[in-house]
């Protein structure tokens, strides 16, 4: 069983940035792809940001391209997302994740992951 656990929540002022980081434990961390999604209140969990395994390859849903940026250190099990020019659209509960299979490519589909952590919040106000 994996554990991944998110930090780096908080509220911060529209134009601003913030990191999150997600800490992984209880599998072979390099071997897999991971994820960062979102949720916020009365909407579906959608995509954010994934890397590959190695950090060769990044993928980023539209509305993030260029503003956030997803690294993974595998000396640490952990994956980043550095998120700047925050807007208010952005809050929302933030979710790391882990694919369901190893040695895959980038995932973007939440369905390809099984590991999820608890999640941190983002609010950034206007």
């Amino acid at each position: 069983q994996v554990q991944l656990v998110e930090s780096g929540g908080g509220l911060v002022q529209a134009g601003g940035s913030l990191r999150l980081s997600c800490a992984a434990s209880g599998r072979t961390f390099s071997s897999y792809a991971m994820g960062w999604f979102r949720q916020a209140p009365g909407k579906e969990r959608e995509f954010v940001a994934a890397i590959r395994r190695s950090g060769g390859s990044t993928a980023y849903a539209d509305s993030v391209k260029g503003r956030f940026t997803i690294s993974r250190d595998n000396a640490k099990n952990t994956v980043y997302l550095q998120m700047n020019s925050l807007k208010p659209e952005d809050t929302a509960v933030y979710y790391c994740a882990a694919a369901a299979e190893p040695w895959g490519d980038i995932y973007t589909s939440k369905y390809k992951y099984a590991y999820w952590g608890q999640g941190t919040q983002v609010t950034v106000s206007s």
